[in-house]
């Protein structure tokens, strides 16, 4: 049996008839960049998130990225950020010149641990930038009261959550502004690279749109040095489609953690997703754990399932940020992660048989041990 970690062909098959017509919708109406489409999901998701605002970006990198710019944040501040995330939380930062300063996470939920972000704080410190790590939203009341306690934006880089809930709230609105990624293996992903910014921030979205768009409101009035950064159409048009999916999708996802919770209990030595009681994830990413990773790894590899890591390098060890000087041992917490974490198939057009054999071969390898 074959089961691949995620079936994005599976998908455009279900949605076939409404994505097709969305190209044709697209390509006969000779429109590309900043049209109707665009408008109109920009419109849908800001809905879907309980925002006023969304303003497509042509990826999640550069929506984390521009929300610094807009803000302000820059060279000689400070943002804080995760040690276990993926690299763009940081790039993000570091693009806009400011400086990331890594908080470890909470070592049940993987996300960053509130406690320890205060002792984080400087008088540099503009931001913290919480993420919703493979679906599950941080803890944010706690990272929130922080914040306004030391006057800080929250900016929540939301590129695994779309959908996810905190306290019965979507993610996406529980802070300043918020960053989403539709990269294609995204909940809500597009047929190449996608992004966008979403937030209840009036001024903050004015300024998103001129940056977004080489500076400028009017054709070749360039008010400010601005990026080229734009969601396209066709992308939208296709997003469209796949939005009014999420929700049903985001559920076969969540039935199918369940099946893994409930059948992968007893395994000695694995350590399976902790789900605190005010969050509803959309599993993005079913991540367990276990001392001999690499061994379990290979075994499920053997038997034609697909499987990744999330992730094998934390950014304060990657090459890209040598000149930090963080030497390993530094953040304890993400290096144990980085060695025992391994992300299992889970998608919306996985199904119970498949997950049953990935069940059968993790006990297999737990009665070798």
């Amino acid at each position: 049996m074959n089961v691949p970690f995620l079936d994005l062909k599976a998908q455009y098959l279900e949605l076939k008839e409404e994505l097709d017509a969305a190209y044709q919708r697209v390509m006969e109406s000779g429109y590309f960049i900043l049209g109707q489409e665009v408008e109109a999901f920009e419109r849908e998701f800001a809905n879907y998130c309980d925002a006023k605002h969304c303003i497509g970006m042509g990826n999640g990198l550069d929506a984390l990225h521009l929300i610094l710019r807009a803000y302000g944040i820059g060279k000689g501040d400070e943002v804080i950020v995760p040690t276990n995330t993926f690299i763009a939380t940081w790039l993000a930062v570091s693009y806009a010149g400011a400086t990331p300063v890594p908080v470890e996470p909470d070592d049940r939920t993987y996300n960053i641990n509130p406690a320890t972000i205060e002792a984080a704080v400087t008088k540099r410190t503009k931001a913290i930038m919480p993420v919703h790590l493979y679906g599950q939203p941080a803890d944010m009341d706690s990272i929130n009261t922080i914040a306004k306690l030391h006057g800080l934006k929250v900016i929540e880089d939301a590129a695994q959550a779309h959908g996810a809930r905190y306290k019965g709230r979507r993610v996406g609105s529980l802070g300043d502004a918020a960053g989403f990624s539709f990269y294609p293996g995204k909940n809500l992903g597009a047929y190449g690279d996608g992004g966008a910014v979403v937030t209840n921030d009036d001024e903050l979205a004015d300024k998103i749109r001129v940056l977004r768009n080489y500076g400028s409101r009017v054709k070749y009035h360039n008010e400010i040095k601005g990026y080229n950064s734009r969601l396209d159409e066709l992308q939208a048009a296709f997003m469209r489609v796949k939005l009014a999916k999420l929700d049903e999708w985001n559920n076969r996802r969540r039935i199918l953690a369940m099946e893994y919770l409930q059948n992968l209990q007893d395994i000695t030595g694995l350590t399976l997703p902790y789900v605190p009681e005010w969050a509803e994830p959309v599993w993005h990413l079913f991540v367990v754990r276990h001392p001999r990773r690499d061994a379990l790894h290979k075994e499920l590899c053997k038997a034609d399932v697909g499987t990744l890591i999330h992730y094998p390098v934390p950014p304060h060890l990657a090459g890209a940020y040598m000149e930090m000087g963080w030497e390993v041992s530094a953040f304890p917490v993400v290096e144990q992660l980085a060695k025992t974490v391994l992300s299992l198939p889970i998608g919306p057009h996985c199904d119970f048989s498949s997950v049953a054999f990935v069940v059968d071969v993790i006990k297999n390898f737990s009665h070798k041990e």
